[in-house]
This record gives structure tokens, sequence and C-alpha cells, in this order.
């Protein structure tokens, strides 16, 4: 009974099965709002998304009384979106600024979800608690939290894990016979696990990190939970990286094997903890850990510079002893970073898992860190620093690799700490105000031809997390400039994320009344448990969906069908096993956070 119910309470809220109209009349559209909520002052617009353009058609917003507060008519037609629906119209509801839940009703169209008003600390504090619920979720080893899913211990024995020589990938086919023995035993125990899965990326580790820090560095939100969440982080990178021989450990775990190397981690759907249980097989009890470059020797400078970037910010947010400490770490292993990289940037083994081709932007990111820490701090290397970063930041602007904020770009972030810095002619502070406009602009062009108004692309890979990155990219234009150009865009973008899109869902679990239902997370899908917080893919490319991962030991749920939304060459489904949709990753909530941290903070 509860299963059925929680089925038809999905199937309702997301649109699919018709709800009463106002009137009694056939439904024939829904409306789709920022489920999540509005500040009073900004302007909110929802959206009318109909089988037919209903023209200009009267709307009501009325409070959680069912008292009318606002009525207006439908407003701008921004395209068709796909073959059952040939009509988005936009609602401007911005009048509603009393605080308080509300909804839109249209005449013979779904009732909107409930949307509230109000500042944006009470709307946008909470969105990053749960944020960091799920890093809580995501730990690894001892040091568990018992109460966020139920977790246990896992992967003790990544505290004496073995080194093996770098596997040789083609995408992401193995090519070795087996794995070669290199090393160790190194202390690899803790840090997050990286996704839906177990493997443990430096990566993406150091990416998060950084970004934790950030937002714990520049608001008020996330409290204490937040700084332990990033001294978790933070105490797994100071594991991988071995100050004593200038070692660089890359990954812990494998997830592409061959019919040698098996099972890998992606090969098993169970609890973390059944991997060192009785009986289980040897190689998930006793995980590979593979070293980004050999001791002492250049590491890829996309991954060194995120990492000395962590470390950097670390000591920008520590005091005493331990923020000189975590300074010269990042020292070193800026100091590693290859120059002059030939090779395949070094991300996750297979590179494929987590493809990226920019690398100065990462080296300006450190650059930047070591500059902020090392002024903070009087190191007397602090001039060398910012003339780095400066330097880095003239390669990125003369790169054609630049893109905007995700794991694969980190140069907003870059730009927007070291715009205070600039003192030389390499580059100037409005070289780098035009870069953030340059990776806005791109967002709002492609937003302006969206019938939702989305700034990113939902036919590739990580559009959500990019519409994020989108958000917080201009939050710091506004934070540099002091210019509101933006600040309208960015509200959107929010928007499309939390509910104001095609799918009429939230793409971030537990935010809003329609949100994932069934992540493809192991733990979260066989606990039962909601793994609130979590940030998906979300909608992708329709002709990915060819392969849904598929284990005897999944439990199935309750999923709502949102196919007759589909549209534009994309699709999303919230089913366990789509991959493509709706799988949570590290730097996809860590980009959701450092949006919501920011945004809460709010600005004049």
């Amino acid at each position: 009974m509860r299963t059925l119910l929680l089925a038809l309470t999905v199937m309702l809220g997301a649109g699919c099965a018709a709800p009463v109209s106002t009137v009694g009349t056939p439904v024939t559209g829904f409306v789709r709002v920022d489920q999540v909520g509005y500040t009073p002052e900004e302007t909110k617009n929802v959206y009318l998304l109909s089988a037919a353009d209903p023209g200009d058609r009267p709307f009501t917003v009325v409070d959680e009384a069912g008292k009318t507060v606002l009525t207006g008519r439908t407003g701008t037609s921004t395209g068709p979106w796909n073959d059952g629906f040939h009509s988005v119209r936009v609602l401007d509801v911005s009048a509603v600024r009393t605080p308080g839940g509300y909804r839109v009703l249209v005449d013979g169209i779904a009732p909107s979800p409930v949307f509230r008003v109000a500042s944006a600390a009470d709307l946008f504090g909470p969105q990053v608690a749960a944020n960091v619920r799920f890093f809580q979720a995501q730990r690894d080893g001892a040091d568990v939290v018992p109460s966020v899913l139920g977790r246990r211990p896992s992967h003790l024995n990544d505290s004496e894990a073995m080194v093996y020589a770098t596997p040789a990938y083609d995408e992401d086919e193995l090519h070795d016979e087996r794995l070669t023995p290199s090393g160790g035993p190194v202390d690899v125990a803790g840090g997050w696990f990286d996704a839906g899965d177990f493997l443990k990326f430096t990566h993406t580790a150091a990416y998060s990190a950084a970004v934790l820090l950030i937002a714990q560095r520049d608001s008020r939100a996330g409290g204490p939970e937040l700084a332990a969440e990033t001294g978790h982080g933070m105490a797994w990178l100071d594991k991988m990286w071995d100050d004593r021989t200038g070692t660089l450990y890359a990954q812990v775990g494998i997830g592409a094997g061959n019919d040698e190397v098996r099972p890998t981690d992606h090969d098993v759907w169970r609890l973390p903890e059944a991997d060192e249980a009785p009986g289980a097989d040897p190689m998930l009890a006793r995980r590979p850990v593979f070293r980004a470059a050999e001791p002492g020797q250049p590491i890829s400078p996309n991954l060194a510079g995120k990492v000395a970037a962590a470390f950097a910010l670390a000591a920008q947010t520590d005091t005493g002893e331990t923020a000189h400490r975590a300074l010269d770490k990042a020292a070193k292993v800026y100091a590693l970073a290859s120059r002059q990289p030939t090779d395949e940037l070094t991300t996750a083994y297979p590179h494929a898992f987590y493809p990226e081709d920019s690398w100065q932007d990462d080296l300006e990111f450190a650059a930047t860190e070591l500059a902020l820490a090392g002024r903070a701090l009087d190191d007397p290397r602090t001039p060398g620093w910012i003339q780095d970063a400066q330097h880095w930041a003239a390669e990125y602007l003369a790169s054609d690799v630049r893109g905007t904020l995700g794991v694969g770009d980190v140069s907003a972030l870059a730009h927007a700490d070291l715009i205070p810095l600039v003192t030389g002619t390499q580059v100037t502070r409005d070289d780098l105000v035009r870069d953030l406009a340059r990776q806005l602009e791109d967002g709002r062009t492609r937003s302006d031809k969206d019938p939702f108004r989305a700034g990113a692309s939902y036919v590739e890979f990580d559009s959500v997390p990019h519409t994020f990155g989108l958000a917080i990219t201009a939050e710091l234009y506004h934070r540099v400039t002091g210019q509101h150009t933006y600040d309208a865009f960015a509200t959107r973008q929010r928007n499309w994320v939390l509910g104001a899109n095609a799918w009429g869902s939230s793409f971030v679990i537990g935010a809003g009344s329609v949100f994932p239902r069934c992540p493809e997370h192991q733990v979260a899908n066989l606990t039962g448990e909601v793994l609130t917080g979590a940030a998906v893919n979300g909608p992708n490319k329709a002709d990915k969906f060819t392969e849904p991962n598929r284990f005897p030991a999944m439990r199935q749920c309750a999923v709502a069908d949102f196919a007759r939304f589909d549209g534009q060459g994309a699709r999303y489904v919230d089913a366990v096993g789509a991959w493509q949709s709706v799988e949570p990753a590290d730097d996809f909530t860590a980009t959701a956070l450092l949006y919501f941290a920011l945004a809460a903070v709010g600005h004049s």
C-alpha cells in the first residue's frame, strides 16, 4: 500500500496523471515553477506548458488558504516544446512578494506545485544543509555518519592498500591483461565515494573540497557541519599526497576491467561494507591504488592544480600551524605540476570517466589560491604566485578550450579570486571580467532560444551542474563588478534546475515536491532511504539511454513516467539504472552547494 501511495503521489506531482483542474475542464497543460521558491524582490517567471497555444488567457495566484493574491494574463510565447506540447508561455508572478506558499491556477491547466516566497537565507540555507548531508552519505572509511542512510564503516582495508602500475585504456576498455603491483602499502582510507558507486578519485575530490571550502570561506551558510565535511575531504586528500616522496595518488578502486581483471567496482550492486565481509572477492576487499605520476615526477597540471588549490583554500580557512602546513603542501603539489603536458590529462582511469581538455585554468586557480593564502600568512613567495596566476590566466584566455564552470573548467572561480590581486600587464582586470561575461553570454545566448530559458545544453552530460555553474558565475560577476547585468539570468537558471522545466521536476533530491525518487545510488537504493541533497545529471541526449544498468540486487521502485515531456532531443528518466539522468555525483552536488551558499547570502 505504501508503495502504491508513493507511486500515485509522484505521478501526480510530476504531471503524469491529470490532477483535478480548477473548473473541472479537461487538463491541457501544466504550470512549471521553481519548487524551492523565489525571494520577494526578484523577477518570478513561471512557465505554462500546454498542448495548444492558449493565447491571451487569465491566470490566478492563490495563497495556502486559497485566497487570490494576484491575477494576470499569459505572457510571451517562448515557442513549442515537443509534438504533444506545442506552446510554452511565460507567466510573470513577480508582484507576489509577501512571504508564504502559493499556487498558480489557469483554467483547464493542472494547478502548479506550491512555490514559496521567502528570504534568500530561508530558501537556500536549508539547501546547503541538505547538500552537506549528501556528502555525509558519501563518506568512506571508519568515520561515517550512521544517522545518514544507516551508513556503516566501509573499506577499512584501504588503510593498507597496494599500489599498482597505471592501467592502459582505450576509451573504457582495459588493455592490460592483469594489474601490475608497483608499491605499497599506503593508507588511503576515508574520503568520499565519487558518485553512486564506491570509487574514490582525487580529481573530483579535490574539485569538490575546493568548492566546499570557497562556500565555507565566502558565506555564512553551512556552519560547523560544512566545516566538518571540508575537513573530512581534506584529510583524505592529505593521504593521497605523499609529502615525503612527492607522490600524488589518483584513484582508489577500479571501475572498468576485463575478463582477467574482475570484478570491478561497477560489476556488483551491494552495500559498501559488503566488500570486506567474509567471503568477499579479493578484488573488492583489497582495492588497488593508482598513482598520478611516478614519485617526484611532473603531475598532470589539471590534477595538480585542483589539488594545490584545495590545499591553499584549506590554508585560508585553517589557522596557525595547520594553515602553514596546508600552504606548504599546496606549494609542493603546484611545483610538480607539468607546465607543458603532452599526453592525455589525468582525471580518472579510464580518462573517459571524466574527460577534460583544459588545464591552464587549474594552474591559474592554484596560483591564485596560493597567493591569497600566502598574503594572509605573510609568505614571501606571494608575489611570485600572483605573477604565476596572471600568466596562467593569460594562457587560458589565449587557449581554444575555454568553457564554463564545472569540474572540467574552474576558470570562473580562478578569475573571481584573481581580479583583486591583478598588478601587472600580462592580464588586466577587464580581461578577466570580460571572460566571466563571455561564459555568461554563451549561456544567455542558448537561454534566449530555449522555451524554458535553460542556459546549459540538456543534450550533453552534466546539464544540471553546468546550469548551477552558470548561476554561480553570474553571482561572481556581480560580486566583482557590482553590476546586476546577469542577476535575472542566474535566477532563471536556478528556476530551471529546481522545477521550472518541461519535466516539472527538481533535479536536486529533496528540493521541492517533485524530485528524483529512484537515483542510481547503491546505498540509497538498497536501504530505501531518500538521498537528500544530491544533485543528479538531469536530462540527457535521448540516444544515450540505450544501456541502463541492471543488476539482480537492484531494488525497483515506483517511478513517474516523464516520457511525454521529453523533447528537443532530450530525455529524462527517473529510474534506478538510468545513470544517464539520475546518478548523483560529488562534483554535481558541490557545485549546487556553492550556488546555494552564495545565493543564501544575497546581494543588493
